[in-house]
C-alpha cells in the first residue's frame, strides 16, 4: 500500500513541478519536502488541492501541517506524508467494512451495565 500511495505522491509532484526537476531527484520515502525538493508554498496548496481530489477530506494537508512546527515542516518527508494517507485511508476502508467501529483515533464508550439495588 505505502509503495502505491509514494507512486501516486511521485505523480502529483511531476504534475506540480515538472518531471525535469524529479528526474535528478528520485523521490523516496526519505525525500524532504524542503531542502530535496524544494516545494513552495504554493506548490504545497496544489499538492494539498491534488490530495484532496484523489482521497477526499479525510487527507487534509494543511491539517496535517497544522500539527507540526517550523522545524517539523522544514524536515517533512514524503514517508511521513505517505504514512499520513496510508493510516487515514486504512481508517476509512476500515469504518466501511465495519460501521459500528469507531472514528481513527477514538475509543468505544465503556459498556454500561445496571447497579444492582
Amino acid at each position: 500500500m505505502a509503495t502505491d500511495i509514494l507512486a501516486e505522491i511521485t505523480g502529483m509532484l511531476v504534475e506540480i513541478v515538472g518531471d525535469e526537476f524529479l528526474l535528478s531527484e528520485e523521490v523516496t520515502m526519505k525525500t524532504t519536502f524542503n531542502e530535496d525538493l524544494a516545494l513552495e508554498s504554493i506548490e504545497f496548496v496544489a499538492l494539498a488541492e491534488l490530495l484532496h481530489h484523489r482521497y477526499g477530506a479525510g487527507v487534509d494537508l494543511m491539517g496535517f501541517l497544522s500539527e507540526k512546527d517550523m522545524d517539523g515542516i522544514l524536515a517533512m518527508s514524503v514517508g511521513e506524508l505517505v504514512t499520513h494517507i496510508g493510516r487515514i485511508t486504512h481508517a476509512s476502508l476500515t469504518r466501511a467494512a465495519n460501521p459500528a467501529a469507531p472514528p481513527a483515533g477514538t475509543t468505544a464508550p465503556a459498556p454500561t451495565t445496571a447497579l444492582a439495588g
